[in-house]
């Protein structure tokens, strides 16, 4: 479902690499909802999420690396997009999570949906 399609490529490779590997992240989610032999889906969920902070912190860094290297004027403005994103992911209470799985997933995979769209087809697109 979720496919790193070629409008979402910025023309800069690790970030390319690394864009693909966050849908590669969401789909997981989305097989995991989907998934009806999967009946308790609340490990597979605190994976996704522990996943996300991991990998997308370290995409973040790379990201911004990237910025700072070609002078980019608006670095300030997406580190703190990218720390809304965190924040994001750190905040799902867990226990309320357990007892709304179906629910937290969606929600999960509605933000993801949302982020890998405007994200970096209206923000990331510029630094390429």
């Amino acid at each position: 479902m979720y496919e790193f399609k070629e409008e979402f490529r910025t023309g800069i490779e690790i970030i390319d690499l690394e864009h693909a590997k966050l849908f590669e992240i969401t789909d997981r989610a989305y097989v995991t909802l989907m998934d009806e032999f999967i009946v308790d889906k609340y490990d597979y969920i605190v994976d996704i999420l522990e996943e996300l902070k991991e990998y997308a912190g370290t995409h973040f860094q790379h990201e911004e690396q990237h910025m700072i290297g070609i002078g980019y004027r608006k670095l300030f403005s997406h580190k703190a997009i990218h720390e809304e994103f965190l924040q994001k992911v750190s905040g799902y209470d867990l226990s309320n999570l357990d007892e709304n799985q179906k629910d937290a997933i969606m929600d999960i995979l509605a933000f993801l949906n949302d982020w890998l769209v405007e994200h970096i087809l209206k923000q990331d697109k510029l630094i390429g």
